[in-house]
């Protein structure tokens, strides 16, 4: 397993085209800024008490070029999922039916606990679900709702492994290489370490480098810092 820092977009750039078997990231969407303003992402809130610098927003405006660098890097018959709220939702579906992809539908992450904010507090996330080209999820018989405990205390959006073990699990075989170019927390790559799936990532933020380093879950062999 290698791990780089860079931007996204200019890291994709530097893989081969159609070498990535599966696709799965969380940017730091553009929408996450006007939540940590307002205060209702507590762990994202700047303030007295929190002076939260964990990462950079990648902006709606920089979608287009990083969809452009996915669809060429992942294989033909392959999928994508990217994780994002509703509002940021309705900006990438129409850019990456644009450049290829064929949109499938949203899945729902449901944290089980409610969360913060003012109108109907939220309890899911969205999963956009995207492919290239035609290939079958390995199990047709799994919901669309996904229903994981939140991680508390963790990374800043952090994702529970087990929810990225259900789309590697899902979406790739033993063996194939699984990419995430906003790596955050790490959660994918250790859900396809522990489906013994190859696997590399990226991320920009020297925070999410030191976090994913020091995770008790993760097998330090062969890291590769950039």
């Amino acid at each position: 397993m290698n791990i780089f820092r860079d931007d996204a977009v200019a890291w994709l750039s530097t893989l081969e085209d159609e070498s990535v078997d599966l696709l799965i990231t969380d940017p730091p969407y553009e929408s996450l800024e006007k939540h940590r303003k307002i205060g209702t992402t507590t762990r994202l809130k700047i303030s007295k008490a929190s002076s939260n610098q964990w990462f950079d927003i990648f902006p709606n405006s920089r979608f287009e070029e990083l969809l452009k660098e996915i669809y060429r890097v992942l294989k033909r018959n392959s999928h994508f999922y990217l994780f994002c709220d509703q509002e940021t939702m309705f900006v990438i579906k129409p850019i990456a039916e644009d450049v290829g992809f064929k949109f499938w539908k949203p899945i729902i992450w449901d944290k089980v606990s409610i969360g913060m904010g003012y109108h109907y507090r939220s309890r899911y996330e969205c999963i956009l679900f995207f492919e290239k080209g035609k290939r079958k999820l390995n199990d047709l018989g799994c919901p669309d709702i996904l229903e994981y405990k939140r991680v508390y205390r963790g990374y800043p959006t952090e994702k529970p492994v087990g929810l990225m073990e259900i789309l590697v699990e899902q979406s790739s075989s033993c063996g194939e290489l699984v990419v995430d170019p906003f790596f955050g927390s790490g959660s994918v790559l250790v859900a396809a370490q522990n489906l013994s799936r190859r696997c590399v990532g990226n991320d920009i933020s020297v925070e999410a480098h030191n976090h994913y380093l020091n995770r008790g879950d993760l097998y330090l062999d062969t890291l590769v810092g950039q």
